[in-house]
């Protein structure tokens, strides 16, 4: 029997919030089913080296696309994520790499596929609370900058009393959009800026590991440490 993931705590939480939304049924099998998403996710085979006993896999497959197009992957973590501590928000970017066979799409601009240093990649823009945990995220192609993406992520995430970034997010811009919203920023200025950096609380700023935390956790699986959907919902 392959390792599983959920225990009975958490499928009943998590079957609730897919019953609630009213987009699935609540039928048992749907646990191996979605154990079966994950167990493809944490190693990254193609979907017809899914093990027998989570199913066919064509029907894994196809729910999982299933759900991903109706949305109940993002509303489950959208769910999830109202349980956080907004004190403080964390933000940063990571590239990922696409697997070639992930990038055989033609408008690939639609898909957050995008060419960049390391060939076909795609750029996880990530937000994280006071404690690591995922808020919001948002997808684009590899070459995006990190700072074209602050934005959404700020006002996507809880409002917090505190924003942290490094300094791929030197922007004014950002600075004032964050204060409007009655926080504090913790961003350093690049080097040939004129003011400095002596007004950052550098105590606060080595915290930001939280959120580089949150990228190797959720890189040890395989399926989002490289890429191998094609589209962006099953991403």
């Amino acid at each position: 029997m392959p390792r599983l993931m959920l225990t009975d705590e958490s499928w009943l939480l998590l079957s609730r919030i897919m019953y609630l939304k009213g987009r699935i049924y609540n039928k048992p099998e749907h646990r191996m089913t979605l154990e079966g998403i994950l167990y493809r996710m944490r190693t990254g085979i193609p979907w017809r080296d899914l093990p027998r006993e989570f199913g066919d896999w064509s029907a894994v497959f196809r729910r999982f696309n299933l759900w991903s197009k109706k949305g109940v992957m993002t509303e489950t973590f959208e769910f999830l994520s109202r349980l956080n501590d907004p004190q403080w928000l964390f933000i940063d970017g990571s590239i990922v790499k696409a697997h070639q066979d992930g990038a055989s799409v033609k408008a690939t601009h639609e898909q957050a596929i995008g060419k960049s240093r390391g060939g076909n990649s795609t750029k996880i823009h990530l937000a994280v609370d006071s404690v690591g945990l995922p808020v919001h995220f948002e997808l684009s192609g590899g070459q995006a900058h990190d700072v074209s993406y602050d934005e959404p992520l700020i006002l996507s995430s809880p409002k917090a009393e505190v924003v942290v970034a490094d300094k791929g997010y030197d922007s004014q811009a950002l600075r004032e959009l964050i204060e409007s919203r009655d926080g504090q920023h913790v961003i350093p200025r690049k080097g040939n800026s004129k003011q400095g950096n002596d007004d950052i609380d550098w105590c606060l700023y080595r915290y930001r590991h939280l959120v580089e935390n949150a990228f190797l956790k959720i890189k040890k699986y395989r399926g989002v440490a490289t890429r191998y959907d094609v589209l962006v919902t099953m991403y």
